[in-house]
Order: structure tokens, then C-alpha cells, then sequence
């Protein structure tokens, strides 16, 4: 018995591409995928309609006291539609692993920047103090950051009270300016940070405890030196 022959003609082409194009999928209501029904409905053109205002997540600033008697450093940002949730997925992002005791955040268009100095300057050097206008309002407390090291993270230096950002710069320059340079200050007002409530404080009391989040509490390296130093002492096990 002889191999099947398939012969395809231009009229079996045509009656086949005229089935897919009649094809239709299913409704997404009849998926058991969930993911089905996330999807846009597509193939229907239509005019483009431009995103309301404030539909896309802001950026928050997450800052992170590692341990009791330590600065607040500036570990990163999460987007959110609140402070309130962004505070919430800070948690979930920075602190599951990262030992820690205090976490902040606040909102990027709240942090006030000085600008970036060059080589050696100090950005306080930058900062012109004639400009600034003095007692135009109620003062109010600002958080100070300090960039010591380039590459790094912003860390929590002290703070100063002022009537507006620009005043908190100055007042920083005469308060919390040391002899090293200073590459980039921040300034936040206090009222606008997330604070950590002393009862939240509890959620971080057992990392110090879970040592298998460790990739060094493992130490492979030690282990591995072990071993070959049993095997010159014992040879017969090779």
C-alpha cells in the first residue's frame, strides 16, 4: 500500500484561507482563563481617547531605617495610586528581605533637590543665599538628606525649621554642613512623610531571626573548603 499523495490546489487554498477568515474566537465570557478577560477588545477601530488626568500611578521615595540608632537611607521607589498604599507595597517590596526597624515614604514631587555639584564642590556652595526670602510664612520642620558618595544613597542628616524649601536649604548649609563635600541635598517636609506607628514597628521585629533569607547563612564557601580539606586528609575517599 502506497504513501497517501496530498495534492493542494489553488481552489482548496482559496476554500481553506476563506474558513480562517470566517473563523471567530470564542467570547471572552466562555474562558476559564482569567487572564482573557483583562484583554482589550481589538480589531474595531475607533478614535484614540487620551488617559484621564491622574490615571497613571505616582512615584513614592522609600526610605529605611536599618537599625535602632541608624539613619534613615533612601533605598528606592514604588508606584501607587496613594501614600497610603504605596506605604503598604514599600513594605512588601523592601522589607521582606532587607533587615530593617522603620520605613517612610513620600511623594516624589514632595522632595525638595538641591542641584548636583561637579568633581570636588559642595552643593551648598550652589545654593545662593541672597535669593532666598526670609519670614514669608509660618515655619514648618523639613527632613534633610545628605548624598555623601556618589553612587550611593541619600541618608538622613538632621533637620531644620523653615517657611519654605529654599529657606531649609540655607538653613541646612548653617546647621548640618560638615567639612566633606556634600554632592546633593534633599529637603521634605515633615508633614508630608508616612511614618512608621509604633505598633507597625512590630512587623520587623523576627527578621534579625530569619537567617535562611541570608544567601551568606548558607556558606557555601566554607563548606567547600571543608570538604577538600577532608579529601587531603583522607584520600582514600577520592
Amino acid at each position: 500500500m502506497g504513501a497517501p499523495s496530498f495534492e493542494i490546489t489553488q481552489d482548496k487554498l482559496r476554500y481553506s484561507f476563506g474558513l480562517i477568515n470566517r473563523m471567530t474566537i470564542p467570547p471572552a465570557l466562555n474562558s476559564l482563563d482569567p487572564r482573557v478577560h483583562r484583554l482589550p477588545i481589538t480589531g474595531e477601530p475607533g478614535p484614540l481617547v487620551p488617559l484621564a488626568p491622574l490615571d497613571q500611578f505616582g512615584t513614592f521615595e522609600v526610605f529605611v531605617q536599618p537599625k535602632d540608632g541608624k539613619p534613615f537611607q533612601h533605598e528606592g521607589i514604588v508606584h501607587a495610586p496613594n501614600l497610603k498604599m504605596a506605604y503598604v507595597l514599600a513594605k512588601e517590596t523592601f522589607t521582606r528581605r532587607f533587615t530593617c526597624i522603620s520605613m517612610y515614604v513620600v511623594e516624589t514631587r514632595n522632595v525638595m533637590v538641591s542641584p548636583m555639584s561637579e568633581g570636588d564642590m559642595n552643593a551648598y556652595d550652589l545654593i545662593d543665599e541672597e535669593s532666598v526670602s526670609y519670614n514669608v510664612g509660618e515655619k514648618t520642620r523639613y527632613e534633610i538628606y545628605h548624598l555623601m558618595k556618589r553612587g550611593k544613597q541619600q541618608v538622613h542628616v538632621g533637620s531644620v525649621e523653615a517657611s519654605h524649601p529654599q529657606e531649609a536649604f540655607v538653613e541646612a548649609k548653617q546647621m548640618l554642613n560638615s567639612e566633606k563635600a556634600v554632592h546633593n541635598i534633599w529637603a521634605i517636609r515633615t508633614r508630608d512623610i508616612q511614618f512608621t506607628s509604633p505598633e507597625e514597628k512590630d512587623l520587623w521585629l523576627t527578621l534579625p531571626e530569619k537567617k535562611f533569607r541570608d544567601a551568606m547563612e548558607y556558606r557555601g564557601g566554607e563548606k567547600l573548603k571543608q570538604f577538600l580539606e577532608d579529601r587531603k586528609r583522607h584520600p582514600r575517599y577520592e
